[in-house]
């Protein structure tokens, strides 16, 4: 296990030479109260500032703190905690980002890395792993999809702890001393395989009784780019929960492939949350979740969209099925509401 630390720049630092003259940090100069005060979900701002935050899990502590700091969350804590078991398909990274009042914490997951062959295998380790949830009925055990149950729990420790602290109204690093407040709104966040864990960690939360003190600060889930993480049996448990069923929201980017995954030949997998889709530029609710792809033929359509996308003339070909529509930097521009600054300030 390891764990990185970090502080936020400031925003002089943000901004060297232009601090005075070109104050364009914060993008959101409320945050932290709109976070903390926001009674309806999904929020445009927290759609935002989640997809970007997500974005960015893919980089380093230090990286996430500032992005953090440049959307509204001056002087924030934050704390990496990474577990690497190659053998056993484990590449677990999470970020827990604590504002400097102590009254808003963001935990977000890192997605799979184009470049890790071991995060390919954990997304692929599609057998099925059985769980039990408490809240759920006492019914049999569900089916998860092993891989992102394994990474969930490999680094979850680690995050409940951080998070106890933050309930507790301490820092969330080691030497960082009491908080001017304890945490009030928690929000999990993540892309892609990150999207998965943070569905499952949310599951997880809200079903176990022992998490309940950190559940009843939890606001919502959002997730962009999430494949299925269980049986059609624990998505109906999840439908019907008053929580899993309104407050997981599920964006999906145009013809986003990763949506529709596993396929049928890996098994019964299905989705629960709320769904919104991006298309005509325009986000837009389903009436239903998006199934499980049926043909594995597909899966060369949806790569051969990304080589497409860069020749000009093959451009605007149609494709059902699309790799490139799962790049996190659409989502955090699709995301961005009309008038509101990039991360960069401009």
């Amino acid at each position: 296990m390891k764990r990185y630390e970090t502080t936020a720049p400031t925003f002089e630092q943000l901004r060297p030479m232009k601090a005075a003259t070109s104050p364009t940090f914060p993008i959101y100069p409320k945050l932290v109260d709109t976070l903390v005060n926001t009674a309806v979900h999904p929020d445009p701002t927290a759609a935002h500032v989640l997809a970007t935050c997500s974005g960015y899990a893919y980089s380093d502590e230090q990286t996430v703190a500032m992005i953090a700091a440049r959307l509204g969350l001056a002087d924030n804590h934050c704390v990496r905690i990474s577990q690497d078991v190659d053998a056993m398909f484990i590449c677990s990274t999470a970020y827990v980002l604590q504002s400097r009042c102590g009254r808003v914490a963001i935990l977000c997951y890192r997605g799979t890395e184009p470049a890790n062959f071991i995060n390919w295998l954990t997304d692929t380790d599609v057998t099925p792993e059985k769980i039990s949830l408490p809240a759920a009925g006492g019914g049999p055990p569900f089916a998860v999809h092993a891989g992102f149950y394994r990474n969930v729990r490999a680094t979850r420790f680690e995050v409940v702890t951080a998070l106890q602290r933050a309930l507790r109204g301490e820092s969330i690093l080691a030497e960082g001393g009491s908080m001017p407040h304890p945490l009030e709104a928690l929000y999990v966040t993540g892309h892609s395989l990150g999207a998965a864990m943070a569905a499952m960690m949310g599951t997880m939360l809200v079903m176990e009784e022992a998490y309940a003190p950190i559940a009843d600060r939890l606001r919502a889930v959002y997730a962009y780019g999430q494949p299925m993480i269980g049986n059609s049996a624990l998505a109906e448990a999840c439908r019907k929960h008053k929580f899993l069923g309104r407050q997981v929201f599920r964006y999906i980017y145009g013809h986003d492939v990763v949506a529709e995954l596993p396929p049928t030949a890996s098994g019964d997998f299905a989705h629960f949350g709320r769904e919104f889709r991006y298309e005509d530029g325009r986000w837009a609710e389903s009436d239903k979740p998006t199934a499980q792809m049926s043909n594995l033929l597909e899966l060369p359509g949806a790569a051969a969209a990304f080589v497409a996308h860069q020749l000009r003339w093959l451009r605007n070909l149609p494709f059902q099925h699309s790799i490139y529509d799962h790049e996190p930097q659409h989502y955090v521009s699709a995301l961005t509401p009309a008038g509101v600054r990039s991360e960069f300030g401009d």
